[in-house]
């Protein structure tokens, strides 16, 4: 957990020290935002490095999330624009909202696939949660774009920081019953 949230709590501080600051790097001014980006692109990349050494394994949801970081964050830093990291959210959660619409409309749930191994659901639950977390991240997605172009940076990083996280944390809170009615019980010997 810390290799996942790390970096974002991380990009969160530096954010808070070297938001006023103007950096001149190659002849380029440069605000806190975008050093801060700068650097936040391989540290999200090392930790992820560390979380596949330890693990042996990514979810698909950890490449795709590095590789937008990557893109957006790159073409922030190459644009001297951070409107284009404010963006990746909404790209991230019409990426994964899209994916899980496009498998509920094959019938199957995509949710079901990544998750398995962590939780045993019947197939109508999977489809049930599978919807509702298309939802939730479609709505994530106005959201982060309703933020980063109408409230102030310092907003949205805090939004960025916390809120999502907490909204992604309260989601799967409010799915207990769900869990509780489609779980698969183990087989007792």
């Amino acid at each position: 957990m810390a290799l996942e949230l790390g970096p974002v709590v991380l990009f969160f501080v530096a954010y808070g020290r070297m938001k006023d600051q103007t950096f001149m790097i190659g002849g380029t001014e440069y605000g806190g935002f975008i050093v801060v980006t700068a650097c936040f692109i391989p540290l999200l990349l090392i930790s992820t490095g560390i979380l596949w050494k330890l693990t042996g394994h990514l979810s698909r949801m950890q490449i795709v999330t590095a590789v937008l970081v990557i893109v957006f964050g790159g073409m922030s830093v190459w644009f001297n624009d951070e409107r284009f990291f404010k963006m990746k959210p909404t790209f991230i959660y019409l990426f994964f909202g899209g994916a899980l619409g496009v498998g509920l409309l094959q019938g199957r749930s995509y949710m079901q696939y990544v998750m398995e191994e962590a939780l045993a659901l019947k197939h109508e639950g999977w489809m049930i949660l599978t919807r509702r977390m298309m939802m939730f991240f479609f709505t994530l997605a106005i959201l982060n774009e309703i933020m980063w172009r109408f409230f102030s940076t310092d907003a949205w990083v805090t939004f960025k920081t916390f809120g999502l996280t907490g909204a992604i944390f309260v989601f799967f809170m409010t799915q207990s019953s769900l869990f509780a009615k489609y779980m698969i019980e183990p087989e007792e010997s």
